[in-house]
């Protein structure tokens, strides 16, 4: 006589179907010393909402013509999470979060707003997660929902991918130091901007512009170089955008 599920929350309210012969007209079904409400019945099956619990507990059945073997029910506490990370991303979604906290063995569910995915159990303690498509840039709430219930407290937040828009000035001399505003948007997150291959000194004026002193070529030699602005929702690129010239000699 199998049961199913065989695990539900600490503080009941799970529907559980138990399966077996001979089970018309039951008039009881315990958990443990507590008493199950039927909210269904047939000569195979009785469902029933599980009452609070903890543990492990025999569940049992009983009909007029007496009492059923007893079936191991498992009580399973509440998911506690203490964190995630990153906890920011891309609109787009698809990078993996890690999350963690205990009793998450039994996740079957990660929320990102509204939005549902489902994750990786690595152990009891954590877990990993394909971050779905947000519908718009901003802080979601994040809800893990176990054998045990559901827990929230954790936000994460989308970032739009980052856009270049002009370069003021575009040229400069190849030994580096020119002050360049780059406009665009989604700034806010700035992580880097390279000039070809080279990092560049940056202060984020904005969320739509960008300081940035240009370093020297590799080579002291002039030539246009590719700009590339790193934020936490991605990058934004601009082939040739600056160009290295040099200076005039007599």
């Amino acid at each position: 006589m199998p049961i199913s599920p065989n695990q539900g929350s600490t503080s009941g309210g799970t529907t559980v179907t138990i399966t077996g012969t001979n089970l018309a007209n039951a008039t009881a079904v315990h958990f443990g010393s507590k008493l199950a409400t039927i909210t269904g019945n047939t000569a195979t099956s009785v469902t029933a909402t599980s009452p609070s619990g903890s543990g492990t507990v025999p569940v049992t059945v009983t009909t007029p013509g007496g009492t059923s073997n007893p079936l191991s029910f498992f009580y399973v506490g509440a998911p506690f999470k203490s964190g995630l990370s990153p906890d920011t991303g891309v609109t787009a979604g698809g990078n993996t979060v890690t999350i963690n906290g205990t009793g998450l063995s039994t996740a079957t569910a990660v929320h990102f707003g509204a939005v549902s995915a489902t994750p990786t159990v690595v152990n009891d303690s954590q877990l990993t997660v394909t971050v779905p498509a947000g519908t718009a840039a901003g802080p979601v709430g994040v809800s893990v929902t176990t054998a045990g219930g559901t827990n929230n407290g954790l936000t994460y937040t989308y970032v739009d991918a980052p856009t270049i828009g002009t370069l003021s000035p575009n040229s400069g001399p190849p030994s580096g130091g020119t002050v360049v505003t780059i406009s665009g948007t989604g700034f806010t997150t700035t992580q880097s901007v390279t000039f070809g291959s080279t990092p560049a000194p940056f202060t984020v004026i904005d969320d739509t512009t960008l300081s940035v002193v240009t370093p020297p070529t590799p080579d002291g030699a002039p030539g246009p170089s590719n700009v590339t602005v790193t934020t936490s929702g991605g990058n934004a690129f601009v082939a040739g955008g600056f160009t290295y010239v040099n200076g005039p000699g007599i």
